[in-house]
């Protein structure tokens, strides 16, 4: 009778997650492919990184969320995307001050997961134009430019978008309110 395998504990495949997506960031960006030295030093820097989060206790379903990583890998382009179109209203609005119009309203959070609704928060903020000021229960304050910036916001593709990325964590069971 083979030896029954036992699963892996979830810290482990947190840490070995995090390692692999550190080193490999680290290849992509260092571009020293060839180069025995640094592609070690590369290795020891993420092995280092992942050590130093083991012992901060950050390994963990919120500290690195491996159930996330795809859907986040498709939601990128899309929020590249919206960064240009809101790169370019800023312009036009810089262009046609009359244009400008503040605004503060509450937007519709429908993600159920804590890391769900900072993805949607940072999306708001990382578009230009958009501030997120308060995350309270399932809504968010945003400050925007001009008005067009809450409309979007309102009409729920991002909303819905940053929901489809945290999909994989809603139904874990660690993902309660604030707090957790």
């Amino acid at each position: 009778m083979p030896p029954r395998e036992r699963p892996l504990n979830p810290a482990v495949k947190h840490a070995l997650s995090l390692f692999v997506s550190l080193y490999a960031l680290w290849l992509l960006l260092s571009g020293h492919w060839a180069d025995p030295l640094l592609l070690g030093l590369g290795l020891a820097a993420a092995a280092l990184t992942v050590f130093i989060a083991w012992r901060m206790e950050g390994l963990d379903h919120e500290g690195v969320p491996v159930s996330v990583t795809l859907n986040a890998l498709a939601y990128w382009p899309w929020l590249l995307w919206q960064i240009v179109l809101a790169n370019l209203a800023v312009a036009r609005c810089i262009l046609d001050p009359r244009r400008i119009g503040p605004r503060m309203a509450w937007v519709p959070a429908s993600q159920k997961s804590d890391l769900g609704k900072v993805i949607f928060a940072n999306s708001i903020t990382l578009t230009p134009g958009t501030i997120s000021v308060q995350l309270a229960g399932g809504h968010i304050l945003v400050h925007a430019l001009e008005g067009a910036g809450i409309d979007d916001l309102r009409g729920g593709e991002m909303n819905r978008r940053c929901a489809r990325v945290e999909r994989p964590l809603a139904g874990d069971g660690r993902t309660g309110g604030e707090g957790t």
